[in-house]
């Protein structure tokens, strides 16, 4: 099986960490970008990329500024806004020169991806969602909500362990302790991801993103893929199955062993469905 790559990559002041994976044959058909949610990194797509690099898709997994290895500036040099974190990953795809990708994005940040999607149309060919507030209905659960409190939230993001029992939370299971080692690595080296985490959770701006969203994704005329554990404990199916009825290209597929971070645990039953999504013309 082919070995992702750990690249990093400078624009302007902010460095990207990325993993990479080229198709299997060297034939890249087409690119797809995997974007993560709160309070991940890259290493959650880990399970995702080897199939699709079968298939000839090239993957590339960035950590979003403030989390995993990329840069964490402070507040006065990055605002943690849904605005700043779109402008910071426009520059990224300027630098990598990618001129028409597809999106996979997940979670509470994932928000931000689709985002991006609806201010630069012409740049996305395709938008899988997995398991990202949608409607304006939907609401910061507590356990992330609880990490951005005032004086709680100082200490609680500056504990390793919050971040893996929220993702464990989030995931209603055990994660492999090799990959929680991995998310909690940052946090043992530095104050630094914590202060960002925080910052993020902070600067969220869920109401106006999730009203952007709610009334863009309509009118977008892409094909839009949402795959959906059924047992996420933040966020409701119901809604998310009324929503796809007013894309224009759309499609539900629910994950039923998953819950809010399906790509934890059940790649295999993502790919299933994503990977011909993907790949399909037109």
């Amino acid at each position: 099986m082919a070995k992702i790559t750990k690249n990093s990559v400078k624009v302007g002041t902010l460095e990207w960490f990325y993993g990479e994976l080229a198709p299997v044959g060297g034939e890249n058909l087409q690119t797809a970008i995997l974007l993560h949610g709160l309070p991940s990194q890259s290493l959650t797509w880990t399970g995702l990329m080897p199939p699709l690099a079968e298939q000839g898709i090239r993957t590339i997994a960035p950590d979003w500024i403030g989390f995993g290895n990329s840069s964490k500036p402070e507040k006065r040099d990055f605002a943690y806004t849904p605005d700043a974190f779109i402008t910071a990953f426009a520059a990224m795809m300027d630098k990598f020169g990618l001129d028409r990708v597809s999106l996979v994005v997940q979670g509470f940040l994932g928000t931000v991806g689709i985002q991006y999607a609806l201010r630069y149309p012409d740049r996305v060919d395709k938008l899988a969602i997995l398991n990202a507030p949608l409607t304006t209905g939907a609401k910061l659960p507590w356990t992330l909500k609880q990490l951005s409190l005032p004086v709680a939230g100082e200490m609680l993001t500056q504990d390793p362990l919050s971040v893996e029992r929220t993702l464990e939370a989030g995931c209603k299971s055990t994660i492999e302790d090799k990959y929680l080692e991995v998310y909690r690595k940052p946090y043992l080296k530095s104050s630094a991801p914590g202060r960002s985490l925080l910052a993020t959770l902070r600067n969220l701006r869920l109401a106006e993103s999730l009203t952007e969203i709610s009334t863009g994704l309509p009118k977008l005329d892409i094909p839009i893929q949402i795959l959906w554990g059924v047992n996420d404990p933040w966020l409701d199916l119901a809604p998310v199955e009324t929503f796809v009825k007013s894309l224009k290209h759309g499609e539900l597929v629910t994950l039923p062993t998953a819950a809010h971070y399906p790509q934890e645990h059940c790649y295999a039953e993502i790919n299933r469905s994503l990977i011909p999504f993907l790949r399909q013309q037109g």
